[in-house]
């Protein structure tokens, strides 16, 4: 029998070391998935490349966040 899917995501901790898919990064900047893809598209948001997919670490999100300038 399958598990449910769940949309929760685990605890930030959990992820301190671990690489992320959009959509936790997503959930991480709070905001929309496809503004994850759209900022990695054009160049304004880092990423790591792994084969065709593109993920994230937590240490590299709050270095882009403490370099954008506050609004």
């Amino acid at each position: 029998m399958q598990r449910p899917a769940t949309t929760a995501q685990p605890p930030v901790a959990l992820m301190k070391d671990r690489l992320l898919r959009p959509d936790q990064a997503a959930w991480y900047l709070n905001v929309k998935t496809s503004w994850v893809y759209e900022a990695v598209r054009r160049g304004a948001l880092p990423c790591r490349r792994v084969g065709r997919h593109i993920r994230f670490t937590k240490a590299m999100l709050d270095e882009w966040l403490a370099e954008q300038p506050r609004q």
